[in-house]
């Protein structure tokens, strides 16, 4: 096993509409967490350093609040964000159960966009943990959630 886990699919979605959906609050909002999870708050400073937090809510009221930063910003095509340093670069004395970086392409193909996800870890223990979390399962299920909120969003107007 690698200290990476990858998420790779075509979606139905020009690339500037998934970068959207990362990128904008209100869109994010709508689908970052696999369901019954909800993201109740989403806080994007979109620039090298600046924040990306979000607070995830359970079905039973679990709160998660994950604070990270951005590492790389190049819209509409890569986004690159860790959970290992706050933002301003900061490192953090706590970083949960483990840190990763996760870096995002959207590369346009027939069909619409190749969406990669690639979640690196410090090491392939961290990995397994993220995988045995539910990593391919929860991710493709937001991703899901994300063609469906932009259509939605599409459509409302």
């Amino acid at each position: 096993m690698s200290n990476e886990l990858i998420l790779e699919r075509v979606v139905p979605l020009p690339p500037a509409a998934v970068w959207r959906a990362w990128t904008e609050p209100e869109l994010l909002m709508r689908w970052f967490c696999p369901a019954p999870w909800r993201t109740e708050e989403a806080q994007i400073d979109l620039r090298p350093g600046g924040r990306f937090s979000s607070v995830l809510v359970g079905p039973e009221g679990e709160r998660f609040d994950n604070v990270g930063c951005f590492l790389e910003v190049d819209a509409p095509h890569r986004l690159v964000w860790t959970s290992a340093l706050g933002p301003g670069y900061v490192p953090k004395a706590d970083t949960g159960e483990f840190a990763f970086t996760c870096t995002l392409t959207f590369e346009a193909v027939d069909g619409g966009t190749r969406y990669t996800a690639r979640a690196s870890h410090a090491d392939v223990d961290s990995a397994n943990r993220h995988a045995e979390m539910g990593f391919h399962d929860g991710w493709s299920q937001a991703l899901d959630q994300l063609v469906a909120a932009v259509k939605g969003h599409v459509a409302e107007g």
